[in-house]
C-alpha cells in the first residue's frame, strides 16, 4: 500500500509531553476521502493516552479525535464529499460494518472497531489523530459540518457533543418537560447543558464548586443548581430528577445522586474512574431505579447531532490555542484550568 508523509505532534513515551513527528499515513483510497486539518479539539482521553494510564497507548502516540478540516482529495468511489467541503472526523475511523452493532449504526461499539488514533489499522499500520497537518479516512467516518457551525467551536462537539447528546436520545430524556441533573460543569457537561434545554429540558447543574452556580445558571441557561456537598440543598430535591448525567471521572458518592432520581429514574455514567465505584443496591430496589453506561454515538448519530447543533446554534465554549502551546495546555487541563475545552489551531500554527 501506498503512503503519504504527514507531519503532526507526537508522544514518545509516557512523559505526556508532545514533540514534531515525520509520519506517514496511507495514500486516499476509492473510498477515502483526504482532508487538510483546520482545527483539533484536546480531550482529558488524550492525556490518558498519553500517559498510558488505560494502558494500551501505542508509542509514538499522535492524539486527536475532534477534528475538523476541508475536504482536499476524495477517492475515486466516493459519492458523499467533494473537494473543498468543511467536514469532521469523531472518536473512529473503522468498523467491521457487518456486525448486529454496525447494521444498526453504532459502529462506535463495534467489538473491531478502530479508533481514529492509537489504534492499529487493516492494513496493519497505526492510526493516527488530528494532532496533524492531514487525515485520510473511509467517507462512512467522515461528517458534514453544516455551514452555520463555527469550526473552532464545533470540533468538541465530535467527543463531548455526541457524549452528551446520545445518551439523552437513547434513554428517552430527550422529552420536553422532563427534569435531568448534569454532574460536573466541564467539558462535557456545559455542552450537556445547552443541549438539554434546546431540547425543552428542565436541567439542574450538580458540582462540588458553589462558584460554579453564576455561570450555570446565567450564562449557560440551567434552570437550577446543586452543590453536591450541601446535605439541605440534596435532602430539598429528592426524588425530583428523571434522570441524571454523570460526567465526573474523580471518586464520587453515588448514593446522594440515587436519592435524586424519581422511581424508574436513570444514573448514566459518561465519565471513567480509574477505580471501581461503589453502587449502593437497595436504593436501586427502592423506585426501579436504572444505572447505564454510554459513550459516544455511531456516525448516523454524531450526524444527527451535528445538525441539531447547528439548528440551535450549540457550540462549545473554547480557548484556541496555537499548536506549540499544547503541551503547556494539557498541564493546565490536568488542573481543570480551562472553560471549557482546548482547541488546537492546526491550519495555521502547525
Amino acid at each position: 500500500m501506498h503512503h503519504v508523509e504527514a507531519f503532526g505532534w507526537a508522544a514518545r513515551d509516557t512523559s505526556g509531553f508532545l514533540s514534531p513527528f515525520n509520519f506517514f499515513r496511507r495514500a486516499t483510497g476509492d473510498k477515502d476521502v483526504k482532508l487538510k486539518v483546520l482545527y483539533c479539539g484536546i480531550c482529558h482521553s488524550d492525556i490518558h493516552q498519553l500517559k498510558n494510564e488505560w494502558g494500551s497507548s501505542l508509542y509514538p502516540l499522535v492524539p486527536g479525535h475532534e477534528i475538523v478540516g476541508q475536504v482536499t482529495e476524495v477517492g475515486s468511489k466516493v459519492e458523499m464529499y467533494t473537494v473543498g467541503e468543511k467536514v469532521a472526523v469523531g472518536g473512529y475511523c473503522g468498523s467491521c460494518r457487518s456486525c448486529e452493532d454496525c447494521m444498526n449504526n453504532l459502529e462506535n461499539y463495534c467489538s473491531k472497531g478502530i479508533a481514529t488514533y492509537n489504534a492499529i489499522y487493516n492494513d496493519g499500520t497505526p492510526t493516527y489523530g488530528g494532532y496533524s497537518n492531514m487525515i485520510v479516512i473511509d467517507e462512512h467516518f467522515v461528517f458534514h459540518v453544516p455551514e452555520n457551525l463555527p469550526l473552532a467551536a464545533a470540533a468538541p462537539l465530535l467527543c463531548a457533543g455526541i457524549t452528551m447528546y446520545s445518551p439523552l436520545r437513547y434513554f428517552g430524556l430527550d422529552k420536553p418537560g422532563l427534569h435531568i441533573g448534569v454532574v460536573g460543569l466541564g467539558g462535557l457537561g456545559h455542552v450537556g447543558v445547552k443541549f438539554a434545554k434546546a431540547m425543552g429540558l428542565k436541567v439542574t447543574v450538580i458540582s462540588t464548586s458553589r462558584r460554579k452556580q453564576n455561570e450555570a445558571l446565567e450564562r449557560l441557561g440551567a434552570d437550577s443548581f446543586l452543590v453536591s456537598t450541601d446535605l439541605d440543598q440534596l435532602q430539598a430535591a429528592i426524588g425530583t430528577m428523571d434522570g441524571i448525567l454523570d460526567t465526573v471521572s474523580a471518586d464520587h458518592p453515588l448514593d446522594p445522586l440515587i436519592g435524586l432520581l424519581k422511581s424508574h429514574g436513570k444514573l448514566i455514567f459518561l465519565g471513567a474512574p480509574d477505580k471501581p465505584v461503589e453502587l449502593p443496591v437497595f436504593p436501586l430496589l427502592m423506585g426501579r431505579k436504572l444505572v447505564a453506561g454510554s459513550g459516544i454515538g455511531g456516525m448516523k448519530e454524531t450526524q444527527e447531532m451535528l445538525d441539531f447543533a447547528a439548528k440551535h446554534n450549540i457550540t462549545a465554549d473554547v480557548e484556541v490555542i496555537p499548536m506549540d502551546y499544547v503541551n503547556i495546555a494539557l498541564q493546565r487541563l490536568t488542573k481543570g484550568d480551562v472553560k471549557y475545552r482546548f482547541v488546537i489551531d492546526i491550519g495555521k500554527t502547525l
